[in-house]
């Protein structure tokens, strides 16, 4: 059943859809194993989303362990800025930073990502930083305000730099959506799914580049 999305529905699923994007493409480009993606918004524009990553991978050394866990900070980071990203723009697409720090915060649903990011920031800096003292509150707070920045700018260059694929595959998420059945009740939810094999179909996912970390 289908039923045509009224405009602020649309924009909301947007939205949603290029956080989701956000994600997948930065850890594909980041080398992660990707997945599928879902999206589901109701009319009232409640939404849940996913985007399938595979974090299992070896890791041999503390320097392939420290290249891990940045790359997983930047693909967290990078679902709330690619949620910034115009629908509209096709070039020049740029991320707003203070929209993107209030999403990742969870003023706007982002919350488990932030979680996430605040934890592995902390593993993160004990392993750059192995010989600071615990109770040097200060400097402890100084490295990883200097990690979070650093890192913070390289997610948005790529996000910036991915920025048409990312939205461009958020559309293509968009326009599949359809609304189901509820059985007992009104049908008031568009939903969408498409599994690892569906994407990876896609032009523009198979034109993601391969970056590293720090380019």
């Amino acid at each position: 059943m289908t039923t045509k999305m009224s405009p602020a529905i649309r924009d909301h699923a947007l939205q949603i859809a290029h956080h989701e994007m956000g994600h997948y493409v930065v850890a594909r480009a980041l080398g992660f194993a990707t997945g599928g993606v879902t999206l589901s918004v109701t009319m009232d524009l409640r939404h849940q989303g996913g985007a399938a990553i595979t974090l299992a991978r070896p890791i041999s050394s503390m320097d392939a362990m420290k290249a891990h866990v940045e790359a997983r900070i930047m693909v967290l980071m990078a679902g709330a800025m690619g949620q910034t990203l115009s629908s509209t723009h096709r070039s020049g697409n740029r991320v707003d930073k203070t929209k993107a720090v209030t999403i990742l915060k969870g003023a706007l649903g982002a919350e488990q990502d932030y979680a996430k990011v605040k934890e592995l920031q902390h593993l993160l800096r004990n392993i750059t930083c192995p010989d600071t003292d615990p109770t040097s509150s200060d400097r402890i707070a100084a490295e990883l305000q200097a990690m979070t920045d650093r890192m913070w700018g390289r997610t948005q260059a790529i996000v910036e730099d991915l920025a048409d694929t990312i939205t461009e595959l958020g559309r293509v998420l968009v326009d599949a959506m359809v609304i189901v059945e509820q059985w007992g009740r009104a049908a008031d939810t568009y939903e969408v799914v498409f599994t690892r094999e569906m994407l990876e179909r896609l032009r523009p996912v198979q034109a993601i580049p391969a970056l590293g970390v720090w380019a």
